[in-house]
């Protein structure tokens, strides 16, 4: 372990501050800047630092740089765990850092609200035109195929349609399921829903707004849960998934589609993108760190980008035959 240099990099208060940040949220170098009150390069030089030391991770996005709090191997946790109580005991006996820290995080719930300001504008100003902006990303139809012939014959139980938007998933699937719920933040868009789904029997569905962070169901509500085009939008994708396992009962099926890695950073400004997509390493650890299995993703090919749609299902359920195989999917 890099004691030396961990040790280095604990001793400067404003790399302590960053390090209490990351315990509550991964942050954009420019986001940890102004929850700071420093210059960009100033705080960029201690994030080197950090990552150097081993305490804290880089990911780049496009022309963003995210920083988070490292996820360390078994052998590092011993000194990783005391590393982050002493960060306790510095804020719970320091008064003068106890009160850096308390403003710091005032300035993280300011972030955090901008955050959701600029989704929920988005989602306001664009919500008529979400059906076809959703084709622009994808061809809709061959998502849609692929989608039904990868859940396969079973019927779906209890669906939950994770960021419903103008409701096409659960329409698309409603037929299948004995009871759909749509959940989004969006009011704009659940009027939209309400239009499409007002059709199907009143008993049959539901629309239900909040926080995709926290869903507002009980544990293992559901039997089947979709996410579809989604996770770009969540700046914690895998506490989404957490939420989405925790409400899924034993043996439910996952379908999350969203878009593979790319480099369109214009997609950020132009459709409030967080996330450029997702690697399949980058899936595969949050399904892992959210009690998930998954077979191997199909890969839906289009002109400009390319669409993902992995099957998973809770790990440890009891489950007859081979996910991979009772699905009948193709690797991507």
């Amino acid at each position: 372990m890099r004691i030396e240099a961990l040790i280095a990099a604990l001793s400067d208060p404003t790399r302590l501050r960053i390090m209490r940040l990351l315990e509550h949220l991964e942050l954009a170098v420019g986001e940890l800047a102004q929850a700071l009150g420093q210059s960009q390069p100033r705080v960029s030089r201690h994030v080197a630092i950090l990552c150097d030391s081993g305490l804290a991770e880089r990911r780049r996005e496009g022309s963003w740089v995210y920083l988070r709090k490292a996820i360390s191997d078994a052998s590092d946790s011993a000194v990783d765990v005391a590393a982050s109580r002493l960060l306790d005991a510095a804020e719970a006996e320091d008064a003068e850092f106890a009160a850096q820290c308390a403003e710091d995080r005032r300035h993280l719930a300011a972030i955090r609200a901008r955050r959701e300001s600029s989704a929920a504008q988005f989602f306001a100003s664009h919500a008529g035109e979400w059906d076809q902006l959703r084709a622009l990303l994808s061809p809709a139809e061959e998502v849609e195929e692929c989608i039904v012939e990868a859940i396969g014959r079973q019927p779906l139980g209890r669906l939950l349609d994770i960021g419903t938007g103008t409701g096409r998933i659960a329409e698309l699937l409603a037929n299948r399921a004995d009871y759909v719920v749509g959940f989004d933040r969006s009011p704009e868009m659940l009027r939209l829903a309400r239009a499409r789904l007002q059709d199907f029997p009143a008993g049959h569905w539901e629309l239900v707004q909040g926080d995709f962070y926290a869903l507002p169901f009980a544990d293992a509500s559901f039997d089947t849960v979709t996410l579809h085009q989604v996770l770009h939008f969540a700046h914690e994708p895998v506490y989404t998934l957490r939420e989405a396992a925790r409400v899924s009962s034993a043996g439910a099926r996952i379908v999350i589609v969203d878009l593979a890695a790319h480099a369109r950073d214009e997609l950020r400004e132009r459709h409030a993108h967080v996330r450029l997509g997702f690697t399949d390493e980058q899936m595969s650890e949050f399904l892992r760190d959210s009690g998930l299995t998954a077979a191997p993703p199909i890969a839906l090919v289009g002109e400009a980008l390319t669409t993902k749609v992995w099957i998973a299902r809770r790990a440890g359920a009891e489950v007859e035959g081979d996910l991979e195989s009772e699905l009948g999917v193709t690797a991507a």
